[in-house]
C-alpha cells in the first residue's frame, strides 16, 4: 500500500512539474504577442474596474514574476514587473484575471468569502504544519496523535487549495467574458488570452491534487502504523 502511495506521490510531482512548464512556456510566448490597441496591463486592469463600477480599488505594481494577486484586505490588484506595463496578450488576461477577483469581492462571491474567512486557519497551519507532521512521525508509535494533529493541519490546506479552484476558474470567466465585450480581444487574440488563463489554471489544479495526494500518504501511514 505504501508502495502505491509513493507511486500516486511522484505522479502528482511530475504533473506538477509539467504544467509549471507549460505554464512558463505560454507565458513566455503570449508575453511576446502585442495587443492590437496597444493597452498596458495596467490600462486593462483599470478599465475593467471601471467598467464594472468599482472605483476603491487601486492598480498598483510589484516584484517578481508570476507574482499578480489581488489583495482583498487593501483592495489592490497587484501586477507583477512584466504585466503591469507590458501591451501583450498574456498582460491583458493576466490582469484581468486578477481584475476578476476584485468582482467577486465587490459581487460578495461566495466561494471568494469562504476563502477569505479560511485564510487566518490556513496561514495558522502553515506555520506549523511541517513542524508537527514530522515530529508526528518521529513518534507515531510512542505519540501518534501528534500525527494525527499534523493530518488535521494538512487537512486544512489542502480544503484551502480545493476551494480555491472555483474561485479561479471563475475569475479567469469573468475576465475573458470582459475582454471580448470590452472589445480588448477579437477574434485573432481570445482565444491565445483563453489559452493562456487555462495554462494558468491547470497550475492550481496541480497543487490542490498534489496537496490531497499528500495527505492521503500522510492519512494511510498513520493508519498502517502498526503494520
Amino acid at each position: 500500500m505504501i508502495g502505491m502511495q509513493w507511486i500516486v506521490f511522484i505522479g502528482v510531482a511530475l504533473l506538477s512539474w509539467v504544467v509549471q512548464l507549460n505554464l512558463n512556456a505560454k507565458f513566455k510566448k503570449y508575453s511576446k504577442v502585442p495587443m492590437s490597441g496597444g493597452m498596458t496591463g495596467a490600462d486593462v486592469a483599470l478599465k475593467m474596474l471601471r467598467d464594472n463600477g468599482i472605483y476603491d480599488v487601486k492598480v498598483t505594481h510589484v516584484a517578481g514574476r508570476l507574482t499578480d494577486h489581488y489583495n482583498p484586505m487593501d483592495k489592490t490588484v497587484n501586477l507583477s514587473e512584466g504585466v503591469y506595463s507590458s501591451n501583450s496578450i498574456m498582460a491583458a488576461a493576466v490582469a484581468a484575471h486578477e481584475c476578476g477577483h476584485a468582482v467577486q469581492h465587490a459581487r460578495a462571491y461566495a466561494p471568494l468569502t469562504l476563502r477569505s474567512k479560511l485564510v487566518p486557519v490556513v496561514q495558522f497551519a502553515s506555520t506549523y504544519v511541517s513542524w508537527v507532521l514530522l515530529a508526528g512521525i518521529l513518534l507515531l508509535e510512542s505519540f501518534p496523535q501528534l500525527l494525527l494533529a499534523g493530518i488535521v493541519m494538512f487537512a486544512a490546506t489542502t480544503l484551502f487549495s480545493f476551494v480555491t479552484l472555483p474561485v479561479e476558474i471563475d475569475a479567469s470567466r469573468r475576465a475573458l467574458a470582459w475582454l471580448s465585450q470590452a472589445g480588448i480581444t477579437n477574434v485573432n487574440t481570445y482565444d491565445k488570452a483563453s489559452e493562456a488563463l487555462r495554462a494558468a489554471a491547470y497550475t492550481y489544479v496541480a497543487a490542490a491534487l498534489g496537496s490531497l495526494a499528500t495527505l492521503i500518504y500522510y492519512v494511510m501511514l498513520f493508519l498502517n502504523r502498526r503494520d
